[in-house]
């Protein structure tokens, strides 16, 4: 077996490799938060690269609760057609594509205008960068409830568009994740406490997906290994949600790992030479390896072929791969070919760390640019360059979807 091995998912769907594109924060929304022209040629490229199952970036349940100002939102049916040419591209060359649903709670930037809700009143804690965050209020039942439904509309939405599956997103320090983690979940209700009360949220949501959805429609989850910070989220909890999550009916599940405040997806090899250090959620993947009864896919730091062979041989299913496949849409077609291109950024040795990481995350959306205009990446260009370009689009960006957002509220008073 190797990455160029098919795998069967528990609901009959076969993926005809088991190399994955991992979601990206693409920001590439049009004006009205649907896929842009742009959008649908960067999945073209990535259709063509080889890739066996695609994963879109953010799509958001609700254009009130946004992870960026370009964010794609499909919370009706009123622009259901764009969203079939996105999966149509997606699926042109015998990818399946899944759209990853999420929802930022606390994570939402301040600028956009509009009120942060969280499981609990606790604001992001990134020293000076902390103001560019409201401080959340704490979510209502009936706010509870609305969510649990946004997910399920916009998974029906997806099977509509003709996508082949959802990844519900309850890592990254997102709100799934908010309410996983006793660090940002002090609820005293049936929503906190006990794992078994903090994961009661996301268990919804999935079976309430699952119950909307037809059965040979892919349902996933991504999930943090640990949120890597004291108090948080735990390897241990992680592997008790694994185990609630056989019952669903669970498809596949992602580990990941981090949030906005302890960035470890982002993390890195610092001398790329050894299995643990360039795939760092590997060891946890292969101890849950034990008790999940639905495959693993493994996603952080890889961009060799050699250890993606390693990471299948050791028995995880998949390989999510991120920043390689920013850098280079056509690499497992590369790989295939018995090529050994191994696509990196240089390593940002910033002291401050938050800076550091929206640095990484803008040098990602810039090579993600180039091949939305069919042109070549450029790794290499200065991460302070990136820094600045990407913040001044998100100026832009979010002072147009203040606008929007003020028009779309005049229009229904």
């Amino acid at each position: 077996m190797n990455v160029f091995t098919e795998l069967t998912l528990p609901n009959g769907a076969t993926l005809p490799n088991r190399i994955a594109k991992a979601a990206m924060e693409e920001n590439m929304a049009d004006g009205n938060f649907s896929p842009s022209k742009q959008l649908l040629q960067l999945y073209k490229a990535w259709a063509d690269g080889g890739t066996g199952l695609l994963i879109t970036g953010n799509v958001m349940v609700d254009s009130l609760a946004m992870t960026g100002p370009g964010g794609v939102v499909l919370e009706n049916d009123k622009r259901l057609a764009q969203f079939k040419r996105w999966a149509s591209t997606g699926r042109a060359k015998g990818a399946h594509f899944w759209m990853q649903i999420n929802h930022p709670g606390r994570q939402m930037p301040g600028d956009l205008g509009q009120q942060t809700w969280a499981p609990s009143p606790i604001a992001v804690e990134l020293g000076k960068l902390s103001k560019h965050f409201n401080p959340p209020r704490e979510m209502t039942e009936v706010m509870i409830e609305e969510v649990i439904q946004r997910f399920i509309r916009t998974s029906q939405l997806a099977e509509r568009a003709c996508f082949t599956g959802v990844e519900v997103h309850a890592a990254h320090g997102y709100l799934l994740s908010q309410f996983l983690s006793p660090r940002t979940n002090k609820r005293t209700d049936q929503w906190g406490g006990s794992l078994e009360n903090r994961a009661r949220l996301l268990l919804k949501i999935v079976s309430g997906i699952r119950a909307a959805v037809s059965p040979d429609f892919a349902v996933a989850v991504k999930l943090n290994s640990a949120d890597f910070q004291r108090g948080g989220f735990s390897q241990d909890d992680a592997h008790h949600v694994v185990i609630m999550l056989n019952e669903l009916g669970v498809d596949l599940v992602e580990l990941s790992g981090g949030s906005y405040e302890a960035p470890a997806m982002h993390g890195r090899s610092l001398d790329g030479r050894t299995l643990a250090r360039e795939a760092y959620f590997l060891e946890f993947a292969n101890d849950l390896q034990k008790v999940a009864r639905m495959p693993v896919m493994v996603t952080g730091g890889i961009r060799r072929l050699p250890v993606a062979e390693q990471v299948v041989e050791s028995g995880v299913d998949m390989v999510g791969i991120g920043t390689a496949l920013a850098i280079d849409p056509y690499l497992p077609r590369a790989w295939q070919q018995g090529k050994q291109n191994v696509p990196e950024i240089p390593p940002i040795t910033w002291n401050n760390k938050p800076l550091a990481s929206l640095a990484y995350m803008a040098l990602v959306k810039y090579q993600l640019y180039k091949h939305s205009v069919n042109r070549r990446a450029r790794p290499n260009v200065s991460p302070l360059w990136a820094l600045i370009r990407n913040q001044v689009d998100n100026a832009l960006r979010s002072r147009k979807y203040r606008r929007k957002m003020a028009a779309i509220t005049q229009a229904t008073q």
